[in-house]
């Protein structure tokens, strides 16, 4: 092939540029008497009109311009229906089923239905710490006595980690807690050096059976075990499997094992599973940090292929609240890995309808297949053992429509989105020195703002009368209804503005062709990919593939294939130039809707999430009609487009406002359950002396939704804003949720004492003055597997030093959060703090000591029973008891 020289090849582009863009301007100047859009019929006379010859001819003429305008808009519907049926085709299109291979699901799904038999598995529980601990090692054993012993040694250990991690606000403490790691390695030698890691949790949420979070990955890890355990060929560095029994917690066993278990220092790269839906298929959403060799690994060996940086760019952004643990092992271990989970259906998530049968026997087989198929390649690569020297740049990654994923170096993506620019910005400039190029700019630089303040206000304000009128989320049920209705409305202001630029522009005073008004508009929206090409390179975020796309492939299409809209059959040929990048923004769309809809419609907070989700579905329309709103120009029926939209967005706005998409849904096969969360706790506090000052019982009820109790009320009534509580202005009087969750407002039910077999004791041990001048004080607990403390300084006392990390005179507020495996012996902690001898007559700290109980017989009482049963079947209230205690020294 000849490599034309540079400047050749610019000039060559130049040249095609200002001769595509002068051919436009000659086609598209204003039109002269006798052109496509005058109104030569005004100057025929009445009797040349009533003349056979010419009604025939009139009669031609009124086919010929149905049959061009039918050519004109038709495709556009169909284009953008083509499009969806592919993706949703994408989407659900698990696999071909077929016989199993080296990775059996059958197998699998029996694992996952022995796990999740034992019901809820949250940590300290028998059920996690004893029944699910003994039925993975009984797994394990039997693996490894059917392996081939030959060719591979498979070793297991059972960690009980203690530590404590500092996320800042809280103290993540954990005692005693779970880990499994079974190493599986090649036969002879010294043992491996280097190991991948799988890692997968088999604790759950408190109240859920946790299928997909996480107990199917556990169960896949299990059949990837046998698997490669049972293949003759020997691997070249080792596995370990790490089934995590802390995850829920706060990441804790994770933490445990790559801080403390020797094994962890063999670990050069890992694979985590995670959930946060249920079933469909597991998404690569992160990969690295800076490891190109693990995307290259992941694109070689997938089979069903499943990523994208997209995602990674979101999650690493914290619009996602959530994090995994991934983060514990690249923070803590300096390793890289991938990250992938199970996101469908994310309505579920951590309810009781998280259950096996959700989870199809393809969707098991599909994850089996590619994490076995990665990890194999893994153990048997060479860039395992030199990791650290193939850590030195991200990479962009996306697959296409799940059969092929593209990777690339983010190098040299900066050098091809800076190439593009550059092109794009030579392109746009030839229009501005072209005829009429005064007008065209100040046309172009309004046009922008017109579009953008329009669809923001008009989203804003039907977001804001949905909340008013107590009609927020109906979205989380009839996801598709606030589509046609923010659709709707989004397409009606873009027609909007279409029908007035073309009866101010093309009006009898300014003679302006539609066909310079729809190519206007291409300019404006490829200026603005443009823009946002530019600004996520600067940025260096991955992600700036997609606006690279959707300048590479409408330029190219215009210059090389659709010179004009002019053209006979231009919007046939203009759409199949869009049609790959359009495919993979729509699957980045449903991608992004799918899991913000899950999301927000768990989430708590005085924010408005209608006007959240409004801006979504408004913003996912405009990236879609940045192209297409020029085939709005080129059509005739601007009127009609107009009035159909106005009528879908009227006849959705009416039934919204009415009230018939109720947000929540008891139906078996599609639940959408409000999600609200009940603690019957006794509040008792105590003055300097322990003695009991005020004692208090209730139920605090959470609703962890923006709805708040507004659709509950009608169901039990005692339950209204009358009992509503902020806890913003009574932090300490709310329940130990509101510091966990940020919650901001709560409601108090009284209710009887609590009593549980397993009471809190909480018990100053020791106190005395250090030599340097400091108060030390001893405490012992004993209670529950999950503890909280609330600790307070006061008077100018200083906290120096305590048993979880170094108190470095800080003075204020700490909390500490303390999850304990199995183990009823007490625990200690002890806290050295510098004194203000002059102001302390008072106490030096308050200590706020909560215990909760989430598993056994003590996490019921009548009164919860009861209460439970009177809830709507469309809510999931989960529930535990809790005691607190307000302690002053």
């Amino acid at each position: 092939m000849r490599a034309f020289p540079k400047t050749m090849a610019n000039s060559s582009i130049v040249r095609r540029t200002r001769r595509v863009a002068a051919d436009s301007v000659m086609e598209l100047s204003p039109l002269q008497d006798g052109g496509e859009d005058t109104e030569g019929d005004d100057d025929n006379n009445l009797e040349d009109r009533k003349s056979p010859r010419n009604r025939s001819c009139s009669l031609k003429r009124i086919l010929a311009s149905i049959v061009k305008e039918i050519l004109v808009v038709l495709p556009l519907p169909v284009f953008l229906l083509l499009l969806w049926a592919l993706v949703q085709f994408s989407v659900r299109q698990l696999l071909v089923w077929r016989s199993p291979g080296e990775f059996n699901a059958e197998i699998a799904r029996k694992h996952l239905d022995s796990i999740t038999a034992f019901g809820p598995r949250p940590v300290g529980s028998p059920e996690n710490e004893i029944l699910t601990v003994n039925y993975l090692l009984s797994q394990i054993e039997f693996i490894r006595q059917e392996s081939n012993q030959t060719a591979h040694t498979i070793t297991v250990d059972v960690q009980r980690p203690t530590g404590y991690r500092n996320s800042g606000y809280f103290i993540n403490y954990y005692d005693n807690i779970t880990n499994i790691v079974v190493k599986l390695e090649p036969r002879g030698g010294e043992g491996a050096q280097h190991a991948v890691l799988a890692n997968c949790h088999f604790d759950s949420a408190p109240n859920s059976p946790g299928a997909s979070d996480d107990a199917v990955s556990c169960s896949i890890m299990l059949e990837i075990l046998r698997s490669l355990s049972n293949q003759s060929a020997p691997l070249t560095h080792a596995i370990l499997f790490l089934f995590n029994g802390a995850e829920e917690s706060g990441l804790q066993a994770s933490h445990g094992f790559i801080t403390q278990h020797p094994w962890a220092k063999l670990v050069r790269a890992f694979i985590n599973l995670e959930a946060s839906g249920v079933g469909g298929k597991e998404i690569v959403f992160q990969i690295g940090p800076n490891s190109p060799w693990l995307v290259k690994a992941y694109a070689l060996a997938a089979v069903h292929p499943f990523a994208s940086v997209v995602g990674q760019d979101i999650f690493q952004s914290g619009a996602i609240p959530s994090i995994t643990d991934f983060r514990v092992f690249t923070e803590f271990g300096n390793i890289s890995g991938i990250d992938m989970a199970f996101f469908e259906n994310g309505y579920l998530y951590h309810t009781k309808f998280d259950t096996p049968d959700r989870i199809l026997t393809e969707s098991i087989q599909r994850a089996g297949d590619n994490i076995l198929a990665v990890i194999k390649h893994l153990a048997t690569s060479n860039e395992l053992s030199a990791s650290v020297q193939y850590q030195h740049d991200s990479m962009v990654y996306f697959d296409l429509l799940g059969v092929y994923l593209v990777a690339y170096p983010a190098r040299t993506g900066t050098i091809i989105n800076c190439i593009v620019a550059v092109v794009t910005f030579i392109y746009l400039i030839n229009r501005m020195f072209l005829p009429n190029g005064g007008r065209y700019w100040k046309s172009f630089l309004y046009i922008p703002f017109v579009t953008v303040g329009g669809l923001i206000i008009a989203a804003g304000i039907i977001a804001g009368i949905i909340n008013l009128t107590g009609r927020a989320m109906f979205w989380y049920n009839y996801f598709y209804a606030a589509v046609f209705l923010y659709g709707s409305a989004s397409v009606t202001v873009l027609q909007l503005i279409v029908f007035l630029e073309k009866n101010w522009c093309c009006g009898p005073h300014h003679k302006v062709s539609h066909f310079v008004l729809a190519e206007l508009y291409f300019d404006v929206s490829l200026m603005l990919w443009s823009l946002a090409l530019v600004y996520l390179t600067v940025k260096g975020w991955c992600s700036a593939y997609v606006p690279l796309m959707m300048v590479v492939f409408p330029l190219s299409t215009k210059l090389f294939c659709c010179h004009s809209f002019t053209q006979c059959g231009s919007t046939v040929k203009y759409l199949l130039g869009l049609s790959l990048p359009y495919m993979h923004i729509t699957f980045l769309i449903w991608l992004v809707l799918e899991s913000f809809c899950a999301i927000l419609g768990r989430s708590v907070g005085d924010e408005s999430l209608d006007i959240v989700m409004a801006f979504l579905i408004t913003g996912s329309t405009l990236i879609l009609a940045t192209y297409l709103v020029p085939i709005f120009y080129l059509s005739k029926c601007t009127k009609e487009i107009l009035f159909l939209c106005v009528s879908v967005f009227v006849a959705m706005g009416v039934l919204v406002l009415c009230g018939t998409f109720f947000p929540f849904s008891s139906d078996p096969a599609s639940p959408r359950p409000k999600r609200i969360f009940l603690e019957h706790t006794t509040r008792t506090i105590h003055d300097l002396t322990g003695q009991v000052v005020t004692k208090n019982s209730g139920v605090w009820i959470t609703s962890m939704d923006y709805t708040g109790m507004d659709h509950v009320t009608p169901h039990i009534p005692e339950i209204n804003d009358s009992i509503r509580v902020d806890c913003r202005s009574t932090a300490q009087d709310c329940s130990f949720s509101c510091l966990q969750f940020a919650i901001t407002k709560q409601w108090y039910l009284p209710a009887p004492e609590v009593h549980p077999k397993h009471a809190l004791n909480f018990t100053l041990l020791d106190r005395h003055e250090t030599p340097w001048g400091t108060t030390n004080l001893t405490f012992e607990v004993l209670g529950p597997s999950q503890l909280f403390l609330h600790l307070k300084t006061k008077n100018g006392t200083q906290l120096k030093n305590w048993s979880f990390t170094s108190g470095d005179g800080h003075s204020g507020e700490r909390n500490v959060s303390i999850y304990r495996g199995l183990s009823s012996s007490a625990w200690h902690f002890w806290l050295e703090m510098k004194v203000n001898e002059t102001n302390s007559e008072d106490g030096i700290i308050s200590i706020a000591v909560a215990s909760q109980y989430v598993h056994g017989d003590d996490q019921n009482t009548d009164m919860l029973k009861d209460l439970m049963q009177r809830f709507p079947d469309w809510s999931f209230p989960s529930h535990s008891v809790s005691t607190r205690h307000f302690f002053v020294f």
